[in-house]
Formats: C-alpha cells, structure tokens, sequence
C-alpha cells in the first residue's frame, strides 16, 4: 500500500482524498495557491506545500510545481482528484517518468477517450453504440452542412476535443446551421486551441446515464451500476442520483455490459465513467442509449455511487494504485436503495448565478446527510476557483426517501453573508416532474421560474426575527385607548421593511446586531433600521459598509484623518469590477477595518465616519 500521497488539488475533493487516506493510514500533503494558505484541506493535510499565485494556472495547473512539491515532501503517490490537472495525459506520463505512483489511469487511455472523435471511432470498433453523427476529417463547412443535413435536424456540433459545455451549439434547421458552426469553432479555438467540430444528431427527450466502471492491473474491469445526471443547467449538473429513475434489470445489464466493454477497449485502470445519452421519450430502452464520452477520472458525483454499493472509490483507487486487484468481483456488488446529491454553489440565483464571493460569517448544513465539503465557517468563498462549497448526498430505502431527506437538510443549511443556491435546489428537488421521476437535461431550462426560490422570507419569519430584534420592553406596543400594537421598521439584507409582530412572543432580551432569518434554503439578514445613504455606501451614523462581498484594493485615507463628504475612502473589486466608496459627510475617519488586498463580506463595516466639530 502506498504510504504517502499529494493531492494535486483543493477544497472539497481534496478533503474527500484525504479523510480516506487518513483512514488507510497514508501521510498526506496538500498543496495550495496564495489564496488558499489557510484552507480546510491545507489544514487537514499533515503536510502542506505553497506552489503559486491565486489563479489556478500559475500554481493548480503547474505540473511542475505540484511534482516538486511531491519529490521535495518524499510524497509516494500523486492523486489529481477532478479538474485541474486530472485529465491531462502528459502530466499524468511526468509524474511516471520520475518515479512516482500516478494514482489514475495510463496515460494512453486518458489520450485514448480524450478526443471525442477518435473515442468514438474506438468504440464503434469495440462494438459499443454510439449516437448517430459525422465524425469524419473533412472539416470544409460544405461537408459538415451536407452531414448535418443527411442526419436530420436538430443536431448538435460539438468541439472534437471540448468539455464542460464548450464548444457546444443546438442547431435546429439548415438555415441556422453557417452560423453555429462558426460560433463553435470560435469558441472551441478559443477555448481549447482546436477548431475541429462532429456532428451529432440531436436528442429531443435527452437523458444523461453514466455507468461507474473500475479495473485493475491485471485486466479486470467491473461496473458500479448507473448513475442518472440529467439535471443540468446550461450543460452543467446540478443534481445527480442513482440508480437512474425508470431503468429496469434488463436495460442496466445491457448498459452496463457496454461500459464495461467500453472500459476495456482502452485497457483500462483505475476509476472511470462511461457517459451514455438516452433518447426517453419513450422511456429508458437499450436500443436508445448511445455512447457520449469517457471521463477518465473520478467523478464529482461519485458518492451516490459509494452510497448505494457500500463501496470507498477513493480507497479503490489507493489500492489499484498500489498494485493490488480489485476489492471486489462484478458478482459481489449490489444496489441498495436509492441516493441522492446535491451541488451547492457560492452563487445566487436571483442575480442570475453570478457567484457569490467573500467570508462564510455562518456555514451550516447539519448533520442529518453525508457532506462533502471544501470550507467550513471563516472561510473565504475566493472569485478564482469553482463556487461549488459542498455536496449533500442523501441515502434511502427508496428514491422519495432520498428525495425528501435531501430537501430537507438543504431547507435548513445556512450559508451567510455568500449567496448560495440551496433554495434553488430545494424547489428543484420538490418540482413534480422531478418528484415524479420525469427528468431530462431540458427540466431545469424549461422551469426556470418555476424553480426561482422565495425573495423574502415568510410573514411568521420576518415577525419572529423582528421580535427578538425588539427584545423586552413594559411599554412596548402601548397605545392610549387602543389595543397594543408593536410594529417597527427594520432592515432586511439593508432594504428597508416594516413589520408588525404584535402578535409575536417576546424575547428574554433584544439582539442588538442582527438576526439571521433561514428558510428553505435562503438565508437573510435583519437589523435595527438606520437612515443610509446607499449611493455613498454609507450608513446615516457614518458606517461604511460593504455594498458587497469583494476585495479592497485601495484604501485611500488613515484612522484619524478629516475628510470632505464625497471624498474617496478606499476601493472595492468585485466580479472584476471596481466600486468607490466614499465619505457620506465632512468629518474624522473614527474607525478603519480595510487594508488593501484583504476580501470583505458584505454588510461587513469598514469604515466609521464622525462628524467634523464646528
């Protein structure tokens, strides 16, 4: 068994590898970027290496760096998690070259399945199905029109060597095709440095199964059963489960069968997914279920996959790694029940998805499911990675077990001052159609609204928040000939709103700060009412505060200092853009809480102004 591994990644599959590790007794290193020197997984690890500036492509993408790390730490293994540098073929032959165990695939299978092209001539030689399209070398907008047109729209042009839903482009009738096709190509250029497109025939009812398949060093190749990941948005998952909702014995056997051929047409080791599109619009049948691409690592959603088998992929992959034969035979694994995993992003949903960045104030997401996650309460959501903060998986006797255990452990996280999209998930997890098992990649697209959580909290929240604000008070609500009646104004997430808790009971004593509100998923701020002036992001007593979460990249005067009102304070960067906030009033800089370079949540006070004596 291997004795030491660097995990040439971060944040939540990083802490993922290492509790694994840690069970098996392996030493661990982390490595970590500027931005990430006090991270959860820098902090798990037993030994910690610093390989670059913030941006993933100057320290999580340098080969170099992360193998010297291993050389200089005596580290024996180097697992690369998913993203980053997990598929990338030469990396994968530079770790073996000097030495070092690469806990993966060869490096000829990665090249092998990492064209779509050329994975699909391999699997069309092995026999397995793959969809109808062109995947020929005539790359002329002439042939490609003329192949399009032969299989029928709508198609799909995909880039040759494209991931992550780039380079991807529906087209729905010729007239349309030209420019598509330039779209694509520009985007894959760009993207990817390769132009190459195939055509696809587009599926209307599309269903995305992928099939888990694991082999050894000595020619052994099983499959873990299927996973369903339809529920996507803009070609990104959002929640996966397994085993996929509809699939009966036969058509898993068949499916199955053809991953595992897949898998071997390659020589494959170590863990995998088989990625296949269903045509369901007349159900699952394995005369509709065509080969897509192959993913040679693992999965962000493995654990559905460990929830229902009993299996630890990572401790497979430790151990195929290490030289020993598979933990098990295809005859020894079964399915129990049904699971269930949920994605939560740093991002808000009602700006969009834009992500969400700055200090997680509050983090909780209880413990009621299995969680795997990067962070934990203090830490700081950065703009330079992935939002995604954790999943939530969920495991029950049935799929509604799992549905209703999942909605309700995502009812309750509270993520706060980040935005995240628990909300989203919990209407997404409650729709009928997904409830029903009536998934497709399409679902989310066409219920987007539908699936948009709460923008305030409920009427029993707000009065129940605002009467713990408003604590004891005799006199509270009095009114001379009238009936008692409490009501004040209060600021929720800083806008202004009345409330009237008359009827609420009262607490033992006033919070005096702010209460935070979670419900559904969605997490809000409310506080005592203050005057501000919000286009100077300043308070009426002279509070800066952060209009939201970012990084001060100037501060421009010092505690102690007079300043004039309109007068430039410091400067916030966030989402690659710049905000001033400056002096509400003439007056002395009382308090100062920014420095340059550090990241702010927002509400966060920054500054205190005082009023200049006359």
């Amino acid at each position: 068994m291997i004795q030491s591994l660097l995990i040439a990644n971060r944040g939540e599959i990083a802490c993922r590898i290492i509790r694994t590790a840690r069970a098996l007794g392996i030493r661990t290193v982390a490595v970590f970027s500027d931005a990430d020197f006090d991270a959860l997984h820098v902090r798990m690890a037993d030994e910690a290496v610093h390989i670059g500036p913030s941006a993933a492509r100057e320290s999580y993408l340098v080969g170099d760096r992360i193998i010297a790390a291993a050389r200089e730490t005596g580290a024996e293994a180097i697992h690369p998690g998913y993203g980053f540098l997990s598929e990338n073929a030469d990396f994968a032959q530079a770790v073996l070259d000097v030495g070092l165990v690469w806990v993966g695939p060869n490096p000829d299978s990665i090249r092998a399945m990492g064209l779509k092209d050329a994975a699909k001539q391999r699997m069309i030689a092995a026999g397995v199905p793959v969809t109808p399209g062109y995947l020929g070398g005539d790359q002329s907008p002439e042939r490609l029109r003329a192949e399009a047109d032969a299989i029928g729209y709508p198609v799909l042009i995909k880039a040759v060597a494209g991931g992550g839903g780039k380079g991807m482009r529906q087209v729905g009738d010729a007239a349309a095709f030209a420019d598509a096709l330039q779209s694509c190509q520009r985007e894959a250029a760009s993207s990817f440095g390769d132009d190459r497109v195939l055509i696809e025939k587009y599926i209307q009812s599309p269903r995305h199964i992928e099939v888990q398949v694991f082999g050894d060093r000595y020619g052994h190749v099983v499959h873990l059963f299927e996973r369903d990941c339809s529920l996507q948005r803009r070609h990104q998952k959002v929640i996966e489960e397994a085993p996929a909702p509809g699939m009966d014995a036969a058509t898993r056997a068949q499916v199955c069968a053809a991953a595992v051929k897949a898998a071997q047409a390659v020589d494959y080791v170590g863990a995998g997914t088989i990625e296949f599109i269903a045509d369901a619009s007349e159900g699952l049948r394995a005369n509709r279920i065509w080969f897509m691409e192959m993913n040679t690592r693992l999965q962000v959603e493995h654990p559905v996959t460990e929830a229902i088998t009993g299996q630890d992929l990572v401790e497979w992959q430790l151990r195929v790694a290490s030289g020993e034969p598979l933990p098990c035979t295809q005859d020894e694994l079964t399915i129990t029940g049904h699971a269930i995993e949920a994605r939560l992003y740093a991002e808000d949903p009602a700006k969009g998805f834009l992500p969400s960045i700055g200090t997680l104030e509050a983090f909780d997401l209880g413990d009621d499911v299995r969680v795997d996650k990067g962070v934990e309460q203090g830490s700081v959501i950065s703009p330079f990675y992935d939002p995604m903060i954790a999943k939530l998986i969920a495991h029950g006797q049935t799929r509604d077990d799992a549905r209703e255990q999942l909605a309700d452990a995502l009812d309750e996280a509270v993520v706060w001052p980040v935005r995240s999209n628990a909300g989203f998930l919990v209407e997404t997890l409650d729709h009928p159609d997904f409830a029903a098992g009536r998934v497709d990649t399409g679902l989310i697209a066409r219920e987007g609204d539908a699936l948009m959580p709460p923008a305030y909290p409920s009427e029993e929240a707000l009065t129940a928040a605002a009467a713990e604000l408003a604590g004891p008070a005799p006199l509270a609500g009095f009114r001379l000939n009238a009936p008692p009646r409490r009501a004040a104004r209060f600021l929720l997430d800083g806008e202004g709103v009345d409330i009237d808790f008359t009827d609420a009971p009262q607490a033992d004593e006033a919070v005096t700060t702010s209460v935070l509100i979670s419900e559904g998923g969605q997490t809000w701020a409310l506080a005592p009412f203050r005057a501000s002036g919000a286009a100077e992001g300043g308070a009426g007593d002279g509070a800066i505060l952060s209009p939201m979460p970012g990084r001060v990249i100037a501060v421009e005067v010092a505690a102690g200092a007079r300043v004039a009102k309109g007068q430039k304070l410091l400067t916030l960067e966030a989402m690659k853009m710049e905000h001033s906030l400056v002096a509400p009033f003439d007056g002395i800089v009382a308090e100062l809480n920014a420095e340059a370079g550090g990241q702010v949540s927002e509400g966060a006070l920054l500054a205190r102004i005082e009023a200049a004596a006359d």
